[in-house]
This record gives C-alpha cells, sequence and structure tokens, in this order.
C-alpha cells in the first residue's frame, strides 16, 4: 500500500480548511495510507476529519509555530522563541527598508525560516507522496521523506508583498506546485515567470453530496429571522483586509437607501471583528449588519439566506461561493482579480464592482430584476459543482 502524507496548519474554519476535508475525502484510504499532520491539533473542524486519515501525534515544537513568542518561552523552547524572535525582527527591518505595504508575507515567512533548524523530523520512514496544503511549505522540503512532493498555491499572490528571492527559493524546491485556478496560476506566474513549467492545476475538491446533507442538519431561523419583505443575505469569510467585511455597513447602507430593505449577516472571526464592528455603528447599521461569528457547519445558513455575496478585496478562489452554488443560490461576488474564475458571469451568479457605490447598485439591480434572480438559481441547480475527480490528478503524481 503506498503512502501519502498531507502537511497542513490547524482545522480552524476557512476556505482552505473545508478544501483540505474535500480533498481528505476524497483520497481512497482503502487503496492508500493516508497520513495527516498538523502543526497544531486545533480548530473546530478537527472533528470533520474523515474516517480513515491517520492523524499522526501533535508536536510541540510544530505547534509553537502558532502561538505568541512568550508561550514558546513558557514551553521551555529556547531554541524555537529564539528563531521566531529573530525572525520577527529580520522581517521588520526588511519591510521597512522595501516600505512594504502591511498586508505581507514577510513576517510568517521569516518564522518559518529562522526555526527551521530547530524543527525535527516528521516521520521516520519514506512516503511515496507528501502533499504541502498550507504554509510553511519548508517543512514539506526539509523535514520529509517522499519520493515525490508538492505544494499548494491558494492566494492571489500578486496582492501579497513578500522577500521574493527568498520564497523562490521555497518554490524552486518543488517539481510540482498546485494551482487551483487558472486565475491564482496567472497571479503567481506574475511574481514567478520562471516556475511556469512546474504549475500542476487541481481545484478545490468539494462533495455535493457531503454539502447538501450537511445543510440540513439544523435549523437558524432563529438567528436568521425571515421578515416580510427582508432580503437576507450572508457572506462567510475571515475578519481580514482580503474580505473586505469592513465596507460591508457602508455597501448595505447604499442598498437601503435605494429603497431595498435587507439584512446582511456575516459569519467568521479574525483580527478585523472590531474594525467591522466599528463601521457597522458609524454606517448606524446595528439592526441591518449582524456578525454571526465562528460556524462550524456554515451550510444551514447559506440554504437559509436569500442571496450569497462574497466582497472580497482580493482571493485565491472563494470555496464559500461554489458551496453556495451548491445549494442553489444566487452568487454575487466584486471584481477583484480572479473574480472571473469563481463563476460564469451571468449564467451562475453576477460580479458587481469593487468600489462600494458600484457594489451597492450591482446587487440593487439584481435585487430588483427576479427574473434574472430565478435564472441564476435554475442554472446553479442544473450544474454540476462536484468535482471528485480532480482527486485522479493526485494519483497521477504516483
Amino acid at each position: 500500500m503506498k503512502k501519502i502524507l498531507v502537511v497542513a496548519n490547524d482545522m480552524e474554519i476557512g476556505g482552505a480548511e473545508r478544501a483540505l476535508l474535500g480533498l481528505l475525502e476524497a483520497l481512497n484510504k482503502k487503496k492508500y495510507q493516508v497520513d495527516l499532520f498538523l502543526l497544531r491539533h486545533a480548530g473546530p473542524f478537527m472533528q470533520f476529519i474523515p474516517e480513515g486519515v491517520n492523524l499522526l501525534p501533535e508536536n510541540s515544537k510544530y505547534s509553537d509555530l502558532g502561538v505568541p513568542i512568550q508561550d514558546v518561552l513558557i514551553r521551555g523552547h529556547l531554541g524555537m522563541a529564539f528563531g521566531r524572535a529573530r525572525g520577527k525582527y529580520k522581517a521588520k527591518r526588511f519591510i521597512a527598508k522595501n516600505n512594504l505595504k502591511k498586508e505581507n508575507s514577510v513576517e510568517i515567512h521569516y518564522s518559518f525560516k529562522y526555526t527551521l533548524n530547530f524543527l525535527p523530523e516528521i516521520s521516520n520512514f519514506e512516503y511515496d507522496l507528501a502533499l504541502g496544503f498550507t504554509t510553511p511549505y519548508y517543512i514539506i522540503d526539509k523535514k520529509v521523506h517522499a519520493k515525490k512532493k508538492a505544494v499548494w498555491i491558494h492566494t492571489d499572490y500578486s496582492t501579497l508583498d513578500g522577500d521574493r528571492n527568498e520564497e523562490q527559493k521555497v518554490w524552486e524546491a518543488y517539481p510540482f506546485i498546485v494551482s487551483i485556478s487558472e486565475a491564482v496560476t496567472n497571479s503567481f506566474l506574475k511574481i514567478y515567470p520562471g516556475l511556469k513549467d512546474r504549475i500542476y492545476p487541481i481545484d478545490n475538491i468539494v462533495s455535493e453530496e457531503l454539502i447538501q446533507k450537511q445543510a440540513n442538519m439544523f435549523d437558524v431561523e432563529k438567528e436568521m429571522a425571515s421578515e416580510k419583505g427582508v432580503i437576507k443575505i450572508l457572506s462567510i469569510g475571515r475578519f481580514t483586509k482580503a474580505k473586505n467585511f469592513d465596507n460591508v455597513p457602508d455597501i448595505c447602507a447604499q442598498i437601503i437607501s435605494m429603497g431595498i430593505l435587507v439584512k446582511w449577516y456575516i459569519i467568521g472571526y479574525g483580527n478585523d471583528r472590531k474594525l467591522i464592528e466599528r463601521k457597522i455603528k458609524e454606517a448606524n447599521m446595528e439592526d441591518y449588519v449582524s456578525l454571526l461569528g465562528r460556524k462550524e457547519n456554515p451550510y444551514p445558513y447559506i440554504k437559509n439566506c436569500d442571496i450569497y455575496i462574497q466582497p472580497s478585496r482580493y482571493e485565491g478562489k472563494a470555496v464559500a461561493v461554489k458551496e453556495a452554488q451548491i445549494l442553489h443560490k444566487p452568487v454575487v461576488i466584486t471584481n477583484f482579480p480572479t473574480a472571473s474564475s469563481q463563476l460564469r458571469n451571468g449564467i451562475d451568479g453576477i460580479i458587481v464592482p469593487m468600489d462600494n457605490s458600484g457594489c451597492a447598485k450591482g446587487i440593487v439591480d439584481l435585487l430588483k430584476n427576479s427574473e434574472k434572480i430565478q435564472n441564476l438559481i435554475d442554472n446553479c441547480s442544473t450544474s454540476r459543482y462536484s468535482n471528485c475527480e480532480e482527486i485522479e490528478k493526485i494519483y497521477a503524481l504516483l
């Protein structure tokens, strides 16, 4: 039996984690030994790790990468604490010297780079295939024995500043760089054109049957109560700059000012929560924009909404968009750089302008067009979004 190792950060709630669950679900556990190594055994999605997947024990040195440095010191891991602190110091110098944007990959990249020498090998034996599903990718190259190795691109790299020379060294270590969409590939190759021949396209794997089943697990009417004449909007994502939820209150206010009564629900969590709450208050949208927090199972909420909106500044490929389409919801996304790869504009969703006014107008135009909404619903219901056949591309690597 051939052995496959999958490495990821944790099982917190997010699009990449849901895509990971889709991959683990699709792998044939009777034909292959599937081991999963997580840096931290943390997150609500831990309970959804499929039966047959062998979860390797947590290693405290690796979990040091996901906790504050002072906690690493308390654990007595002086080497890891030193590496983390050194990486933080060097990252700040690099960011300042190169005048990088606040949203960048340098600090997390250096955190991994300067702790590498203090990390043990993940396993003693050789795998037939090792898959690095989320960062840090150094680990697959340096701490795993495998005949073949591949790592994933999940985001639009053209939007993130970074230490390109150092990051290129990491990517160059791999013969296969898995990209989840053509748009993600194009943005990556703008930064690393020399790696074109290593791109290996594999779409995020989703199971329509599993999503439909989970959508019927419980009722959410208490949290998303139906009100006559009120349209229920839903968005899902981490509370970060990329998701653009801080602009939702203003967009919502503009929609209401145009005579459409909506209530906009947001599922998620993250560092920008206070910012979003402040923006809600500033726009006087306390009665119209509601933060529902973390949800282990978002599908009953998608099922209960009237329209799904992904108002992002940028995306790799938003898993929630496809999940909403699977549940036959009209979908609206903003015109971020990779938007055209998310849906078929005008067929199973629509793309609206990124600016708040254009976004609000595009949403209102759709909400006033019941025939268009029904066409989107019908097209979603007759389209096939399950792509479990993508798993064959994993087997081809073997």
